[in-house]
């Protein structure tokens, strides 16, 4: 078995590697998690491959993830997102939305690290002149690695603590490649929007050699209703300012989590705050956070930053996590009024997407 700190290598203090083995706790054994991401509707390709090309005419996404910082060999995510919809002139009606996610995931001082890339496709529909529904899957391959050369193994010390060299140990190659497939759907009106999604439903195996461990089966839903106090129009120049209420439930695995909160827009600045209570099955004990969300929207870029504050007494060990967003988009508010006239849009989902 590897050590994953030795003496010659690195000085750890003790409180270090209880935190640690508390945060490895809190994962189910064998069993890898996805990300989760403290701001869902700025990373909605993540959530539900039925938001692609559902708020935008294009957007380009980029995000970044800190978990855990006050942790030797913190959890860190990157992600790109783009999603594009269709125009008149390709495909009248707009039905169609394509997207693209790729995701970067390293942990541990193992270097354990997780790349992901994908392609999403949705199909939108408008079921009345208010209600509409988007549906949409995604397909993705993966590949999971651990760094070897990072570990350290028992026959490598000698009785001093001193590095004798190479192991003896039956490696492999350190990696396994995946293919991923979810669906999902979104029913909304441009009041209320209700999002159903399901990833891994092949439960692929990321185990190495004839080590098998599968990607549990991640289910989400998700809703909020956005109640306006000053609603932007059709070719009217003024400024959204809204409340928006929202919950969310997903489970994968052992780990549920369950959260709500809201979210205060005043055009261009959102503001938000999202209480959650996580269970990771076992023994362990409930962890529960509050995401405080900030997001801004100039132009056509976009800016977001939440910080999870921890509100039990291992998340607030750990440091809570920091996460940023940064967007582009395009939307055509002209040729939207156009359609709206004609009776071609779709209403607009409410989701707080900054």
């Amino acid at each position: 078995m590897p050590h994953l700190f030795s003496s010659s290598s690195c000085v750890v203090r003790w409180p270090a590697l209880l935190l640690a083995g508390l945060a490895l706790a809190l994962a189910p054994v064998a069993r890898a998690q996805d990300v989760y991401f403290s701001q869902p509707f700025a990373t909605r390709l993540h959530t539900n491959p039925a938001f692609a090309g559902l708020l935008d005419d294009y957007s380009v996404t980029f995000s970044f993830r800190n978990q855990y910082p006050l942790l030797p060999g913190t959890f860190k995510t990157l992600q790109l997102a783009a999603d594009l919809r269709s125009d008149e002139r390709s495909a009248p009606g707009q039905h169609h939305g394509f997207g693209l996610l790729i995701n970067y995931d390293r942990s541990g001082v193992g270097g354990y690290a997780r790349l992901e890339a994908g392609g999403l496709y949705s199909y939108h529909t408008r079921l009345t002149r208010r209600l509409a529904l988007a549906g949409g899957g995604r397909a993705s391959y993966g590949r999971q690695s651990v760094g070897y050369g990072s570990l350290t193994f028992g026959d490598q010390l000698a009785p001093d603590g001193s590095a004798l060299g190479a192991t003896a140990e039956a490696l492999g190659t350190g990696a396994a490649n995946y293919l991923t497939l979810g669906t999902g759907a979104v029913l909304y009106t441009e009041n209320f929007w209700l999002s159903l999604a399901g990833q891994h439903l092949n439960r692929p195996n990321l185990g190495f050699g004839v080590l098998k461990t599968s990607l549990p089966v991640l289910l989400n839903i998700s809703t909020g209703y956005k109640l306006f106090i000053v609603k932007q129009g059709p070719g009217i120049e003024v400024n959204e300012v809204s409340v928006t209420p929202v919950a969310g439930f997903s489970q994968q695995g052992g780990s549920q989590r369950w959260e709500a909160g809201a979210y205060a827009t005043a055009a261009p600045l959102t503001l938000g705050a999202v209480y959650r209570n996580i269970a990771a099955g076992g023994s362990v004990e409930r962890q529960q956070a509050l995401a405080v969300v900030a997001g801004l929207q100039t132009g056509s870029l976009r800016l977001g930053y939440s910080y999870d504050v921890g509100l039990s007494a291992l998340s607030t060990e750990l440091g809570g996590a920091h996460e940023i967003t940064l967007g582009l988009r395009a939307f055509n508010k002209l040729e939207s009024a156009f359609r709206r006239l004609k009776r071609r849009n779709y209403p607009v989902a409410p989701c707080p997407a900054f």
